[in-house]
């Protein structure tokens, strides 16, 4: 991307941030034009309206199970007008779950030109900052497995369905974002094999490196906890040009056949550097002196592992990515040298058309965890009607098929770029569990309390009541699920239990991350009995109506005192080898 280029996009973005509102107009006019033939829009009534008036009076506020009938037939090869006037390409598969099963969700030309434009935008105003010269960026990227639908269609990941596309790998050639990898490690058949390639091939081009990236920032520090452990295999391959045994796909050994030639140079430098870190501090600058910063997601469930991402990026600066979902985009970061935990998002107003839930937190609840408040909403506001400080929900209409979809994210107002907001991530709602790029509910938990359940019929056991905890004093952090039993249970079935418990959260971002030990194995916990009446005495202390009482389903840090009175209590504890290899 040139400098010019770099101008005429961030000035294109300009014009449309101070005309946001006739902006959005016009984007759902476009939206309900190119879809209004759709089953699903005509069946509301509009008629041919694409006034927002009309479009907000005839269709309802909707999430994903209520769309989920219509995308299952497309998943299923009805090719007719369902969703959308054009069909659809492919299916994304969301790292989110409903209902215990993963989530499809569509996906197309439209969401693909979105994507591009995000990435344009936010790099335009990053180079600003800090300008990167032609080169690579060392990318810790995974392709997903893609499976064939029913009814023919790819369905994989999102980042996968970018990943593939053509159009993609040349817009990220064009803004100086071309992987340091070929696509044979990107599409890998095994993850732990691609992530040494990704290292070996950083060093191959380390010089040419201008930025270090991955989506999710857990997966950087991922990679560079594994490369204190394996630098000095690295170095091997390097110096010898021989690719290490244990990298057996021959898809990715005939790709390095390309790439790996002896260097004894550049393998004596590395290890030099190398042995001259204290305790790993810098190792990104030390070994990639051109890399200008660390780019990726680290807002919300990401916070807890900027300190250790600091330590590896040392005197770097960090950057968070841009603001999106499965579902469809929603900002770019244009203001790259806020720190992450408080980056902001300004909302592109031509990708989508924008709505905004404002979310009340009730009177007593003002210091309570975000995710764990039942807010109160009033009637939703147009993009350029949110108000400075205030929190919303928002709602998406994309070119995708999804029309008022609640995304379920909390956002708060943190400032206008001219007349769009720039949105703060809080939390997701209704989320109980989640560590990295993991999404459980608590129909999520319930239902994988009641699979573990039914192991204990045949002993005429029950669980009398449950609840959960993230424990991220371990490395890496797992879910901790408290039981209290009608009476004592054998080792052998609450380890069977424990197991089942681990393998029931078929969440595709949890599951993903057990495999990579990302996550660790989930533990299960049994309480004494009487634990949970001992929780519920607490909150009638605290003045709560035993008619309004329910068990909290989630137990966070932050509820010290809950947390104190369940592992005062436990009995028994079990970790899961359901991923054990």
């Amino acid at each position: 991307m040139t400098i010019s280029f770099a101008d005429s996009v961030i000035a294109e973005f300009e014009a449309l941030s101070k005309d946001a509102a006739r902006v959005q107009t016009e984007t759902l006019r476009r939206i309900l034009q190119e879809n209004g033939e759709a089953e699903y829009l005509r069946n509301l009534g509009l008629g041919g309206r694409t006034d927002p008036g009309s479009f907000k009076s005839c269709v309802p506020l909707v999430t994903h199970s209520d769309l989920e009938p219509y995308i299952q037939r497309i998943v299923d090869g009805d090719d007719s007008p369902v969703l959308t006037g054009k069909p659809i390409t492919s299916i994304s598969l969301s790292s989110g779950t409903t209902q215990g099963k993963p989530k499809f969700l569509p996906f197309n030309d439209e969401l693909l030109d979105s994507t591009i434009q995000i990435y344009r935008t936010s790099y335009a105003f990053r180079n600003r900052e800090y300008p990167i010269a032609n080169g690579k960026a060392l990318q810790f990227i995974y392709g997903s497995k893609q499976v064939h639908t029913k009814g023919g269609l790819i369905a994989t990941t999102a980042t996968t369905n970018l990943f593939r596309e053509e159009k993609f790998k040349n817009a990220m050639k064009e803004i100086q974002s071309q992987c340091c990898s070929p696509d044979e490690v990107i599409f890998g058949p095994d993850f732990h094999q691609s992530l040494y390639c990704h290292l070996l091939c950083g060093l191959i081009y380390s010089d040419e490196v201008q930025f270090v990236f991955s989506t999710f920032a857990h997966s950087i520090v991922h990679a560079f906890r594994t490369f204190e452990e394996i630098w000095e295999e690295l170095c091997t391959d390097i110096r010898g040009g021989v690719l290490s045994s244990r990298i057996t796909a021959p898809s990715i050994r005939a790709a390095f056949s390309k790439i790996l030639s002896p260097n004894p140079i550049l393998a004596d430098s590395i290890h030099k550097k190398c042995m001259a870190l204290s305790n790993w501090y810098g190792v990104i600058p030390a070994l990639w002196p051109n890399a200008k910063y660390v780019y990726g997601i680290m807002t919300g469930s990401m916070e807890p592992y900027l300190n250790k991402l600091r330590h590896y990026a040392g005197s770097l600066p960090l950057m968070s990515a841009d603001y999106g979902s499965s579902e469809g985009w929603i900002g770019s970061n244009v203001n790259p040298t806020l720190p992450p935990e408080v980056a902001t998002f300004a909302v592109l107003p031509n990708i989508g058309y924008f709505e905004f839930i404002p979310l009340e937190r009730p009177q007593g609840e003002e210091l309570e965890n975000d995710a764990s408040i039942h807010y109160i909403e009033s009637e939703p506001v147009g993009l350029t009607e949110v108000e400075l400080g205030k929190e919303y929900e928002i709602v998406i209409t994309n070119f995708a098929g999804l029309y008022r979809y609640r995304l379920g994210d909390v956002v708060k107002i943190a400032g206008f770029h001219n007349s769009t907001p720039e949105l703060q991530f809080i939390c997701r709602r209704s989320l109980l569990l989640t560590i990295n790029i993991d999404k459980n509910t608590e129909k999520d938990l319930q239902l994988a309390v009641e699979d573990a359940g039914k192991l204990l019929a045949a002993d005429k056991l029950e669980v009398v009541d449950f609840t959960s905890h993230v424990d991220c004093s371990t490395d890496p952090g797992h879910y901790v699920i408290f039981w209290e039993l009608s009476s004592d249970a054998s080792d052998e079935v609450l380890n069977s239990c424990c197991n089942c418990l681990d393998l029931a959260f078929v969440d595709a971002g949890y599951v993903g991350s057990r495999k990579v030990n990302s996550i660790g194995p989930l533990e299960l916990r049994v309480l004494r009995r009487g634990t949970f009446q001992k929780i519920l005495d607490h909150f009638l202390g605290l003045g709560a109506a035993v008619s309004q009482f329910k068990t909290p389903r989630f137990v966070g840090p932050t509820n010290n005192k809950v947390l104190q009175i369940l592992c005062r209590n436990v009995i028994k504890s079990y970790f899961s080898t359901a991923y054990d290899r």
